[in-house]
């Protein structure tokens, strides 16, 4: 069921209002399907980064997603703790530890990213897979001003409905 908004006509017309409100109901659509194999959205995510990036450390893991290095600590430790990822010297450089996803991880991930999938079709259910191509192109221009707004490789072969989304 739709929200009534309350907010003035001029500000129900703004794009930040608009991005705000659909980023809102997204993140909360991602958060209870997650939700329900146990992770939380950072942790999908730092997982995903780590299955995506191979073993990696925990500061380019930080760098990466934009999270602070004291929370990617805490992000971290939680997904040893449940045997989703492994923590091990870098052999590159003893100093650091590098991150790497287990078995239990893999599985894990597969099944959060298609919860994930299936709440961004939810999301975006009221469009067509041309507008929801344009409405992701879009919003790549809005987030990463000037970059190239060509879709990743994997983007252009999804079907609908998949494709490397964030969740």
């Amino acid at each position: 069921m739709p929200e009534t908004s309350f907010a003035p006509a001029h500000i129900r017309a703004l794009p930040s209002w608009l991005l705000g409100r659909a980023a809102a109901r997204g993140h909360r659509l991602v958060a209870e399907a997650l939700a329900g194999e146990g992770m939380r959205m950072m942790h999908h995510a730092v997982l995903s980064a780590v299955a995506e990036l191979g073993p990696v450390s925990q500061a380019e893991l930080g760098r990466s997603l934009g999270i602070d290095p004291k929370d990617m600590v805490g992000i971290v430790t939680d997904l040893e703790g449940e045997g989703l990822v492994t923590r091990s010297p870098d052999p590159k450089d003893r100093r650091k530890n590098a991150i790497a996803i287990s078995a239990e991880g893999e599985r894990r991930l597969r099944r959060t990213r298609r919860l994930g999938d299936e709440a961004n079709d939810e999301l975006t259910a009221g469009l067509s897979a041309a507008e929801r191509a344009q409405l992701v192109a879009l919003l790549r221009r809005i987030v990463e001003p000037g970059e190239p707004c060509a879709p990743d490789a994997s983007d252009a072969s999804a079907a609908p409905g998949e494709g490397a989304r964030k969740g």
